[in-house]
């Protein structure tokens, strides 16, 4: 199971992990924190992340 690790957490469980994949997160900046950061509310399971970044790329 994907989640398995967490769902074994007592603290986590069945439905912290419900509540997780029902969540909504707005990341702001898309830099050195913020990419990682997103990785790791994906990975965690989070339901919705949505990342702003105004930056633009200059070649």
């Amino acid at each position: 199971m994907r989640y398995s690790r967490q769902l074994a957490l007592p603290e986590i469980g069945p439905q912290g992990q419900a509540r997780l994949q029902q969540s909504k997160v707005t990341v702001v900046g898309a830099g050195g924190l913020g990419t990682p950061a997103s990785l790791y509310l994906a990975a965690a399971g989070v339901g919705q992340i949505t990342i702003i970044d105004p930056d633009t790329i200059a070649m």
